[in-house]
């Protein structure tokens, strides 16, 4: 799928403005992805779906720990932060034409229209109404691969796109549609992804920190970025741990089945 609104990679230059872009990008987690301009060159422009979805669900964690805490005062000013917070990421961040949450573009004034897996995050956090989380399930066709939930559909070359799934994005996203009630569509995806891993693991003997969605392997080609698919990685165990956890048994039953007949063969 062509990058919407992305310019050529090659009008990015080495500027003073480029580096503060790429250290605002390794801090986001996403590197790289294309998501905020070529290589990450605007990402310090950009007020991120995700970013925002983790700084509300802080808020109203703040909130409940002070009412725990009998401050009552202070659990009304994270509540009301919060709200404030809810109300920008329904104003700026949600586009009803598409269906999905969106990151913004600060410079530009203007919504990106960057399909990305974080249009997810919202749902983790509670921001989305149920109409809002019926549509974003409609739309899940259009990163649900054999493997899981790819990052984007656009192919990039980046590591934080299309093909790969990476596992913390797949634990945000799936409990996020569980929160609203969609557990056929969670176990679905958690069933794919995890018997992905179980498969890879049974060939090599290793868990990795991401995957390729569309091939169902380990096996990586990034470009934009670094080029290695680190062994042992903690996150992609964790996933593992959390989605047999919520399946129902008859699928995590299966699973089994199909992971002792890879062994015997």
């Amino acid at each position: 799928m062509e990058r919407p609104g992305c310019d050529d990679a090659e009008t990015v230059t080495l500027s003073r403005d480029f580096y503060r872009a790429d250290r605002s990008m390794r801090e986001s987690g996403f590197d790289v992805s294309f998501r905020f301009g070529p290589h990450g060159a605007a990402t310090h422009h950009f007020a991120p779906v995700c970013l925002n979805s983790l700084l509300y669900k802080t808020e109203k964690d703040l909130e409940e720990m002070a009412k725990l805490l009998g401050k009552q005062t202070e659990s009304a000013d994270w509540a009301k932060r919060a709200e404030s917070r809810k109300q920008q990421i329904q104003k700026y961040l949600w586009d009803a034409q598409t269906g999905l949450f969106f990151d913004y573009n600060l410079g530009k004034k203007e919504r990106s229209r960057y399909i990305y897996i974080t249009a997810y995050y919202p749902l983790w956090a509670g921001v989305a109404t149920k109409e809002q989380a019926a549509t974003l399930v409609k739309n899940l066709s259009k990163l649900e691969q054999p493997g899981g939930l790819v990052m984007s559909p656009y192919e990039t070359e980046g590591q934080w796109d299309f093909p790969y799934a990476w596992a913390p994005t797949q634990i945000i996203a799936l409990e996020g549609l569980r929160r609203y009630g969609y557990t056929g569509e969670a176990d679905r995806i958690s069933y794919n992804f995890v018997s992905m891993i179980a498969e890879n693991f049974h060939r090599d003997g290793t868990i990795r920190e991401k995957y390729n969605a569309v091939t169902r392997s380990s096996e990586t080609a990034v470009k934009a970025g670094y080029n290695i698919n680190v062994v042992g990685f903690g996150w992609t165990n964790a996933a593992v741990v959390v989605f047999l956890h919520d399946m129902p048994r008859e699928l995590v039953e299966k699973l089994a089945r199909e992971q002792a007949e890879l062994a015997a063969k």
